[in-house]
């Protein structure tokens, strides 16, 4: 776990998420969260979520999946509890998650896919010289 890597992408999701739900906020009344905030909360996350992939320089699909994680485990803190303690919740998972990435394991993940693919290109074409 990288525990400086756990409060950037705590930090950089937070304020990007709460950015929107802001302007939101001022901008709309409570009876269109009601109506529709089921489907702009979690549209919110994802797209937060993409952009703090891009500002920390981290895959987006990894972001992607630790924003996922978060949103689920929000969702069951907010239905049991409250919308405030979903939210810390699903920040608290999203950062866990984004704290464990390794650059370095995925860097030797890839290098260690390239020569198997190598490895698998060469063999037909020894098997075809015979």
């Amino acid at each position: 776990m990288n525990a400086r890597l756990f409060w950037k992408s705590l930090a950089v999701q937070a304020i990007v998420v709460a950015i929107p739900f802001v302007i939101l906020g001022l901008a709309l009344d409570e009876s269109f969260f009601e109506d529709w905030g089921w489907l702009v909360g979690p549209a919110a996350w994802l797209a937060g979520s993409a952009v703090t992939a891009r500002i920390l320089s981290m895959p987006l699909g990894y972001v992607l999946f630790s924003a996922v994680a978060g949103g689920v485990a929000g969702t069951i803190v907010m239905i049991a509890t409250s919308h405030w303690a979903g939210m810390a919740a699903a920040l608290l998972v999203f950062a866990a998650s984004c704290g464990s990435y390794d650059p370095e394991a995925e860097a030797e993940a890839q290098r260690e896919s390239a020569e198997a693919r190598a490895a698998a290109n060469a063999e037909p074409k020894a098997t075809a010289e015979r």
